[in-house]
């Protein structure tokens, strides 16, 4: 036996991972090599709890999900297109990573196994990874949650800053087809009076389902289009898929024959399969040549003012009545030179689409950030792009399935994603619509998106009381668009999902270990969307700490369960104790201080031009706890400008009776009081 860093290793290669104390964190068993794969498994304690794989339409648990003969279910690692509709329990999906996260009563660990090829994993008595090829290579860490997915994210790559305009609300459907209808759309979100940052256009915009077309005739003024939308603050974005159509009048089939840039069979002959298009062949994206090429076409969109690209289809997709719905496994891919196949490409295929797609942006458009959002990828697609959670059905078991999946990605590093809004494949009734609106108010991706088979769901769609509920939760998206893209900017610096599992707040409360009917957005809110129809009401377990209501204040104290109130008009929203949330209205920046029992807390809050690489700042906020009252502190660094008129102050859980501003009394207006920029604030409450 050799003992390792923090653990033991035997002749046999078992392994023991260890904390400094010597409490095993994991234990492996011996690696069993298969004919061109590997198996690989751990013991797993009784109470452990394992989360992670990417996206999955599973519990949050992994470990407590169950197939038909209730047996463990297996995972499968392979990207998989759910044509058209998939329900809760659905396995493989589309964005599959062999990485996972264990927690347990001595600690927590997170293991990502570097290999792209088919894998099966199960978590029973034991957690089994089953490679059908490739090496074993993997990584592990230990520590908190936090610590896990910044070990992970500095090893896998953290998620840029998006443009601020991305954290809006965007609209979609799969039906606009013409330049008139997307403008009356447009139209219609301001005479509504509800805010649109972004409209995505499906494949019925292009030239015959085509990759990089946009018709020329539903579309005829593209460029000054763009611009009229953009005077109204919303972006255009673009699908595009990654099929090629097989034919001679297609001048990018062309191309790609002239450089050799599509999958073949072994015997040479194009890989050719019907996607949208008809018959089409595939870019070969393990090639940095074809990565080269695919990029130089997304340039003339760009000059156009297409603003972002969806990528749909990815996986790579196909429309195959049975069996696997992608390429056949024997297609070859270059491999960055060293040759391979489709069992090795498939799972990277639309991870190199998006890098691909990604740097086109970056040269093509260097003032601005990219925007891509990406069906398909794999360990590290957050450096190039977002995803959505595809083709989900529209019930109420797929919202609540939803806030697993988006804290699975999150938890897989994989910090922006979505669903469609009430669902892709259905109609949503009027309830069920307002409460997945109301849930995804507080996704970072945030967009109504349905097929074309179903009627056409808007805010508006289903008249009042909605439309003035839902308008309220939009309106409150971009008041809380500080705090958004302050949790971007702390995604891009260290990692962290913006949407956090409960037990984030305290990983040693067994308790919230299986909480997946509720979320933390950030480290201030705790969001408990309704998820039954006619729910009016609902249970959560609160992390540790003071939590107070953000509709009214009320005050819970952590550690237990409570019963919190929800009517139609609202979901409950819980603020913790010792946070500073930033919103704005109006120019006007509304800091809303609430309390820690005792001692300090620290908040910051990120600001920059909204796009591009220019200059930034940090507003970093102390708040101290007195024994009458707060000392609330401000530290400015950067060097862009402050971008607000004013600042508000406005203090929950106390009743305010004085304030001094840099020592010089102050009027309060009730719990509020109105200031410019300050060193230090002092309150008198009570």
């Amino acid at each position: 036996m050799e003992q390792i860093n923090d653990g033991y290793i035997e002749v046999d290669g078992s392994l023991k991972f260890c904390d400094r104390s010597g409490q095993i964190i994991r234990e492996e068993l011996p690696p069993q090599s298969k004919n061109q794969g590997w198996i690989h498994q751990a013991q797993l304690r009784p109470e452990e709890r394992i989360y992670g794989l990417g996206e999955r339409a599973s519990s949050l648990n992994l470990r407590a999900a169950k197939d038909e003969q209730q047996q463990s279910k297996i995972y499968r690692i392979w990207n998989y297109d759910a044509a058209g509709m998939y329900p809760p329990g659905s396995d493989p999906m589309y964005l599959c990573i062999p990485v996972y996260l264990g927690l347990h009563s001595v600690g927590s660990y997170l293991i990502f196994y570097e290999n792209s090829f088919d894998a099966n994993f199960t978590f029973a008595e034991t957690a089994t990874a089953d490679f059908t090829g490739g090496s074993l290579r993997y990584y592990f860490t230990s520590g908190s949650p936090r610590q896990l997915l910044e070990r992970y994210t500095e090893l896998t790559g953290r998620a840029p800053l998006p443009p601020r305009w991305a954290l809006g609300y965007h609209q979609s459907k799969w039906g606009y087809r013409t330049e008139s209808a997307v403008r009356e759309e447009a139209r219609a979100f301001q005479h509504q009076k509800l805010p649109l940052s972004a409209i995505h256009l499906d494949i019925d915009c292009q030239v015959g389902y085509r990759a990089f077309t946009i018709d020329p005739e539903r579309f005829p003024k593209l460029a000054s289009f763009t611009q009229e939308l953009a005077v109204l603050g919303v972006q255009f974005i673009a699908i595009l898929n990654p099929g090629i159509k097989y034919s001679r009048h297609s001048n990018l089939f062309l191309e790609g024959q002239i450089l050799d840039g599509f999958c073949k069979l072994p015997n040479g002959k194009l890989v050719v399969a019907p996607v949208w298009p008809g018959w089409c062949v595939f870019p070969d994206f393990t090639n940095p040549k074809v990565r080269s090429w695919w990029s130089r076409q997304y340039a003339y969109l760009l000059d156009v003012g297409v603003a972002g690209f969806w990528h749909d289809m990815n996986e790579p997709a196909a429309f195959i009545t049975s069996g696997d719905r992608s390429l056949p496994k024997v297609t070859q891919h270059f491999m960055e030179g060293r040759g391979g196949d489709h069992r090795e490409a498939h799972n990277i295929y639309g991870l190199l689409q998006a890098e691909a797609g990604y740097e086109s942006l970056r040269q093509y458009r260097p003032e601005k950030r990219p925007f891509i959002v990406s069906r398909a990828g794999w360990a590290g697609l957050q450096r190039y792009a977002w995803t959505w959670t595809g083709d989900i059905e529209s019930s109420w078991s797929a919202l609540r399935q939803t806030i697993s999946t988006i804290v699975g990605l999150g938890l897989s590093g994989i910090p922006y994603s979505g669903p469609d809004i009430g669902g892709f494949q259905g109609n949503p009734s009027a309830e069920l619509y307002l409460r997945w609106f109301q849930m995804a108010s507080f996704f970072t991706f945030y967009r109504t998106h349905s097929s074309n088979n179903v009627e056409h769901r808007t805010p508006w769609t289903y008249g009042e009381p909605y439309l003035s509920i839902i308008r309220s939760f939009m309106e409150l998206r971009y008041r809380l668009l500080p705090y958004f893209y302050t949790l971007s900017w702390e995604a891009a610096q260290k990692g962290y999902p913006p949407v956090r599992p409960l037990f984030w707040a305290g990983s040693d409360d067994t308790t919230l270990w299986d909480v997946e009917d509720a979320f933390l957005l950030g480290d201030a809110l705790l969001v408990c969307p309704i998820v039954e129809e006619g729910g009016k009401s609902r249970q959560v377990i609160l992390p540790p700490g003071r939590w107070y209501s953000f509709w009214d204040d009320t005050v819970f104290e952590g550690g237990q369960q409570v019963s919190l109130s929800a009517p139609l008009e609202s979901i409950p929203v819980l603020v913790k104790a010792g946070s500073i949330l930033p919103m704005e209205e109006n120019k006007q920046l509304t800091l809303h201080l609430y309390p820690p029992t005792q001692g300090k807390s620290f908040t910051q809050l990120y600001s920059d031009a909204g796009d591009g690489y220019g200059a930034s700042r940090l507003d970093k906020f102390h708040l101290l706890r007195l024994a009458n009252g707060l000392e609330f502190t401000w530290e400015e660094q950067g060097d862009y400008p402050f971008p607000y008129t004013s600042v508000q102050i406005h203090l929950h859980g106390l009743k305010l009776q004085q304030a001094w501003v840099d020592d010089a009394e102050v009027t309060c207006q009730g719990q509020q009081l109105k200031c410019d920029r300050f060193l230090k604030i002092r309150l008198q409450a009570e």
